[in-house]
């Protein structure tokens, strides 16, 4: 079935946004499972979606080989991102300084709430109608809803982020937000929404949007974008994009707000001449992306276009706790590229809105953990095949399976349940002792053949591994048992 072929019907989407779930479910950790048990059945869904990433997998390795050393590259970044992070309240310091002194108002955010707040009310006093560029970090404080709750409209520029704008869904990828829709259904939305006609062309669906669009930027009154990189050196906002709707975002409305993440600081302005090549590849397969726009301040006298107003939130939002781990703080690394959903196979399988939050895939599982707390979101990080192939496409080279696991045991030693702290305390035991150990072995060739009588029932003490698999059957003899017979064969030697 083709992309152009797949109905509406047959692809199922969660109808909650990120980092909600439904009343009828306890806790995000149900919500996933039902929604990811849901999507791995829906075959249209899947097909769709590594249909979408086969072309990007061919793109992308096709300009890393450009590169003299992609994984030269990779080091290079990672070290350039350990050395912002590491001293992430110099590098932030000097940013605030830079671009103060240019007219700019910074505003430090604790927290989701301060930064809406301030938001909010720069919004107010600007006027009703806001403009947004594609930016995760207002996904992640859910500013849409605040300011759309407070009588603002608000409306998305990037394509993809209007389209499930008028879905009233959450973005379901970091890059490509809309990946998960057919032409089909993005032609119902704007019949429903916008009152057009039919179409399956994606250049007429790209016009329809775009003459709204175009409309939209002229009326308003407050552009709010997200940075890519904020560079410490020159007190510069970075921001990288493929439509030009965020340098018209941040250009035609009367007042600009930047709403960033502290973690997105970069010491130097020449860093970009690797991270901004190295974003586009690793992101969406390309050379560079279509617009890299700087900006370091409101308009000057004399210059033709520009805000009159620019503010600059800097996020905090649990991102310092994570930098007090030293184990995890790498993961404050992250560009938000998209690499590691690209290649992750629970991705491809369950898709971006099973996980119900705003990170999504591997990094998110490392993240939302230390954003939104370990036990309601601990299990995101058995959402995983442990495969590494999110750590080799990690362009500055995060550790993320092996997060995946200190994240799996760090919940489990923060709240351990009782009876697998006690199988595990038995298994300790048991292994410490061989001849208890060959004996449970015997034993265990004895009793396997009567497992058959509870295999996949209530009463199967295996029952969460044998649901899907089958249980190896133990070998006749063991390992040591071989080794003394081989060896009793060829007259005691060893």
């Amino acid at each position: 079935m083709t992309t152009a072929e797949t109905t509406a019907e047959q692809i199922h989407t969660p109808s909650h946004t990120a980092d909600t779930y439904s009343e009828q479910y306890s806790s995000p950790a149900k919500q996933f499972h039902h929604d990811a048990h849901e999507m791995t059945h829906d075959l249209a869904h899947r097909a769709l979606i590594q249909k979408a990433l086969s072309g990007y997998y061919v793109k992308r390795d096709e300009w890393k080989n450009r590169y003299v050393s992609w994984q030269d590259a990779r080091q290079a970044a990672g070290e350039i991102k350990w050395e912002a992070v590491n001293h992430l309240d110099r590098y932030l310091d000097e940013f605030a300084q830079k671009i103060a002194a240019r007219g700019t108002q910074v505003f430090w955010a604790e927290d989701s709430k301060a930064a809406r707040d301030y938001i909010l009310e720069v919004c107010k006093k600007a006027g009703a109608k806001v403009i947004k560029s594609k930016t995760m970090t207002s996904e992640e404080i859910h500013l849409n809803e605040a300011l759309i709750q407070n009588g603002l409209e608000v409306v998305e520029s990037d394509l993809g982020e209007y389209i499930v704008q008028l879905r009233e869904e959450a973005p379901y990828h970091f890059v490509f937000p809309a990946m998960h829709l057919t032409r089909g259904q993005i032609s119902d939305i704007f019949q429903e929404k916008l009152g057009t006609q039919p179409s399956d062309s994606p250049e007429e669906l790209t016009m329809i949007a775009r003459r709204v669009m175009r409309q939209k930027y002229l009326e308003a009154d407050v552009g709010i974008t997200g940075a890519n990189f904020a560079i410490a050196e020159t007190g510069t906002i970075s921001i990288t994009e493929n439509e030009g709707n965020a340098r018209l975002t941040m250009s035609l409305p009367r007042v600009h707000i930047v709403l960033v993440g502290i973690e997105k600081v970069l010491p130097k302005l020449d860093d970009l001449a690797l991270f901004l090549p190295m974003l586009a590849t690793a992101g969406a397969g390309q050379p560079l992306t279509g617009y890299n726009t700087m900006i370091s301040g409101p308009r000057r006298e004399n210059e033709a276009d520009g805000p009159e107003e620019m503010h600059v939130v800097l996020l905090n939002n649990q991102r310092t706790e994570l930098l007090a781990d030293p184990e995890q703080r790498d993961a404050l690394h992250c560009i938000r590229c998209g690499a590691c959903l690209n290649v992750c196979p629970i991705f491809k399988n369950v898709g971006g809105h099973a996980y119900g939050t705003t990170y999504q895939g591997p990094i998110g599982a490392v993240i939302t953990p230390h954003l939104r707390g370990l036990q309601e979101w601990k299990h995101l990080s058995g959402a995983s095949s442990l495969c590494g192939a999110c750590t080799e496409a990690c362009p500055v080279k995060i550790d993320l399976h092996h997060h995946l696991l200190q994240s799996r045991r760090n919940a489990a030693a923060e709240k351990p349940k009782f009876p697998e702290n006690l199988a595990w305390k038995g298994f300790s035991f048991l292994m410490r002792r061989p001849r208890l150990y060959q004996t449970a072995m015997l034993l265990g060739r004895v009793f396997q053949p009567f497992h058959r009588l509870v295999d996949r029932t209530p009463l199967d003490p295996l029952k969460a591994w044998t649901t899907v698999r089958t249980f190896p059957r133990l070998a006749r003899r063991s390992f040591r048992e071989e080794w003394q017979a081989a060896k009793a064969e060829r007259g005691g030697d060893a």
